[in-house]
Parts: structure tokens; sequence; C-alpha cells
């Protein structure tokens, strides 16, 4: 018996050796094709540079790129932020309150559906050339999808549960920290996730528009310059930004709901 399970958990620590050593070499066989079919199709560095010469321009430009990255790095994560402190509030309000819920509802739908690109400039102007306006257009692209899924999280309690907490004499309070906001985490967490991603996208729809530092403006100058090579180490440091916060994002979730199947799934199966 003893045997079986030392041979079951060596098993269990195989597999998940390999969960996490499969994506590592996804990516490295996805780079060395590139590699090769750059090489023999001889194409020009300055329209398909080769991985090799990508990572040489990243170790020789590490300063610059560090030094911009942490402007966008603190412009996206000021957006996150402020999105989660007004989108978790706002979506708890409108849930205990129907009546609020049919007077803001338009008003976040109508601010939604216009192009954070068409808003940038407005900022620009307000604002200036600053942080505050890429904080800002990080904080419109991150707010609806966690303000959406903690709404969907907060009104998916079943009506056993909802009889089970009436019969237990649970106060409205009682009822909405023990039974409504354990069920909304999983929803949350999704809506968390995914807003991870769109911050990055905020902070450097911000850039484009107007600013003297940053990623974004990185991207620009490299584009016009045609250092393609640079370019792409832009786009890598904005890439490990955006996974950085989304997997920092999924690490809390796995310590906070770790009974939930999409966190058991996870961890049995490898996925994200």
């Amino acid at each position: 018996m003893t045997d079986a399970l030392a041979q079951r958990r060596r098993s269990d620590r195989i597999d998940a050796l390999k969960s996490s050593l499969l994506p590592f070499l996804g990516i490295f066989l996805f780079l060395v094709v590139w590699e090769l079919i750059v090489n023999w199709l001889d194409i020009a560095s300055y329209l398909l540079p080769k991985p090799t010469e990508i990572v040489a321009e990243i170790i020789d430009k590490y300063n610059l790129l560090w030094k911009h990255s942490l402007v966008t790095f603190y412009e996206m994560m000021a957006g996150y932020f402020l999105a989660i402190a007004v989108a978790v509030p706002l979506a708890i309000a409108v849930t205990a309150s129907p009546t609020f819920d049919r007077f803001i509802t338009p008003i976040i739908l109508f601010f939604q559906t216009v192009p954070k690109i068409a808003i940038a400039p407005l900022f620009l102007v307000w604002f200036g050339v600053g942080p505050l306006p890429k904080v800002l257009v990080a904080f419109l692209i991150s707010f609806f999808p966690i303000l959406i899924d903690t709404s969907v999280g907060l009104r998916s309690v079943t009506p056993e549960m909802l009889d089970l907490a009436r019969s237990m004499g649970a106060s409205k309070m009682q009822f909405f920290t023990r039974f409504r906001l354990p069920t909304s985490l999983p929803y949350l967490f999704s809506g968390l996730k995914v807003a991870a991603t769109l911050a990055v996208v905020g902070a450097v729809v911000g850039e484009f528009v107007g600013a003297d530092k940053g990623l974004g403006y990185l991207l620009l100058v490299t584009n016009s310059n045609l250092q393609t090579a640079l370019m792409f180490g832009v786009i890598v440091a904005l890439t490990l930004q955006g996974l950085i916060l989304f997997y920092a994002i999924q690490l809390l979730e796995n310590v906070l709901i770790p009974w939930h199947v999409s966190v058991r799934s996870g961890q049995e199966f490898g996925t994200m």
C-alpha cells in the first residue's frame, strides 16, 4: 500500500512537471521554426528579425526598455486598481437595488460602447501629457469586464441557498458575506483576469495618443525609425507585463478559492 502511494505521488509529480514544461517547449519550438524560416527565406532584418537578433537587441537596450516599462507598468496598475475600486462596489450596488440598476446601466453601456481611442484625445486635452490620461484609459478598458462578471456572480445565488439563509435567520449582511460574496468570487476573478490583459492595452492606447515616455511611445519611435528588432523587444516587454499581472491574479485565485471547480480542474489538467 505504501509503495503504491509513493508510486502514485511520483507519477503525479512527473505529470505536474510535464504540464509545466510543455508551454515552454511549445514556445521554444516556435522560435526555432521562426529562426529557420527567416534564414531559409533570407528575410531582411528590418522586415522580420530573427529571434536571436531580438534577444540580442533586448540585452543591448535593456536599460532603455526597463525605463519605459516602469512608466507603462505604473499606468497599467493604477488604471487596473482604480477599475477594481470602482467596479466592485458598483456591482454590489446594482445587484442590491433594481432601481439603481435600471438608472445606472444605460450610462455604463453608453461609455462602454464609445471607442476608447476616441476618448483618449479628450483626456489628453483635459489632463495634459502626464500619466493621468493613460491611467484613465486603462481604467475605462478594465472597468467593464470586472463590473459585469462581479454582477453576474453576485446574482448567481440559487433559490435553495436563499431558502437556507432564510431558514437560518441570516441578516442581509450575513447573507451577503456568507452566501452571496463567496459565490461571486469565481466570477470576480474571471473578470479580473480578463481586465489584467486589457489594462496593458489601455495604457498603450493612451501612450499612442500622446506621450513622451512609456512602451507605447517607444513602440511608435521604433516603428518610425524601422528599428524592427527593438520593436519586437517592446512587444515582448508589453506581453510580459500582461502575463505577470494575469498569473498573479490566478495565483491569488488559487489561494483564496481552492475549492472551486475551475481551480481544481486547472490544477489537475494543467490548464490556465
